[in-house]
């Protein structure tokens, strides 16, 4: 039956791109209805029976990746288009770029180290399933949340996994503890300690950058209470994997950074890789002063983002 499907998707797919029929003409043609033809034609878009390219003659983002490697002395800058300056578009875009990147330059016996979030919820949702071999996906900070709200953590790692044929490492723990004993004492489980020396070991690091804005999705999972968020807000121009940095790059917050668990920043800077994605004029602070502190040498973002970036001082 699915592949009756596949096939009727295919014939319609040439009927529509290749021959120019409109989706009424097919409907007519096919016997089928209207809406019939608009969904065999998602299908197909969605099974990659179809692929759309754009080449757009006045794509300026050769320019500014030069301009923004120059500036933060990065490895790689790669500048999504994206159609809208808002954020759910430019979220979709940098996502796919991202996605695409990471198809080039995963490699057999690869550790790459995931963060979690809706950005990164973006780049699992558009990986391209790559046939490797000895891949390991580690977590590298806990993502067990204390609300009703998502972090997408499970769903990441599990997309990840399935697309590089990797063997998924998750880290079953809240991102924060109410003390730096307990925390400490978690860590010394034999399997939690494996888990975090992986993401250690990882040569390849993938995160995006928070902000301290209210609405920041670290303040909504229940993790800090009032009198922390006032003074992350207060002290911090924003986070990667959740380790909260001033605008010197430095942690904000010592009794709440020794209470984390996840990855420390000096550990994601020896990295090989370590792609930043992020994109949006509300984390224009938050990810300057990431990409001033060293803490990434690869940026994924968008055009919008990228002038923004360009104006910083």
């Amino acid at each position: 039956m699915e592949k009756n499907k596949d096939r009727q998707s295919i014939n319609v797919a040439r009927l529509y791109y290749e021959s120019q029929y409109s989706q009424n003409q097919i409907a007519e043609l096919l016997s089928i209805s209207r809406p019939t033809v608009s969904k065999l034609l998602n299908y197909a878009r969605e099974h990659g029976y179809v692929t759309i390219q754009i080449n757009d003659p006045a794509n300026i983002s050769d320019d500014l990746s030069i301009a923004l490697k120059e500036k933060y002395n990065l490895n790689n800058v790669i500048i999504a288009y994206s159609p809208l300056n808002n954020n759910d578009e430019i979220k979709k875009h940098i996502g796919r770029a991202a996605a695409e990147y990471l198809n080039d330059i995963v490699k057999d016996d690869d550790i790459i180290g995931i963060s979690w979030g809706t950005t990164m919820y973006s780049i699992a949702t558009q990986l391209v399933e790559k046939k490797l071999n000895g891949v390991q996906v580690v977590q590298l900070k806990g993502g067990l949340s204390h609300t009703h709200i998502t972090t997408y953590a499970s769903e990441i790692n599990k997309l990840f996994t399935n697309a590089f044929h990797a063997n998924g490492r998750s880290l079953p723990l809240p991102l924060i503890f109410d003390t730096p004993e307990l925390k400490k004492i978690t860590e010394k489980d034999s399997h939690i300690n494996q888990i975090i020396q992986m993401g250690k070991q990882a040569n390849i690091a993938i995160f995006s950058t928070g902000t301290v804005k209210d609405d920041a999705l670290l303040f909504r999972l229940g993790y800090f209470n009032k009198e922390e968020i006032e003074s992350i807000k207060k002290n911090a121009v924003g986070d990667v994997c959740s380790r909260f940095f001033n605008n010197k790059g430095e942690i904000c917050d010592e009794k709440i950074n020794s209470r984390i668990v996840g990855i420390e920043l000096d550990e994601l800077k020896k990295k090989e890789q370590t792609i930043l994605v992020a994109g949006g004029e509300r984390k224009i602070e938050a990810l300057h002063f990431a990409l001033t502190s060293k803490i990434a040498n690869t940026l994924v973002t968008d055009q919008f983002t990228a002038k923004l970036l360009l104006l910083k001082l």
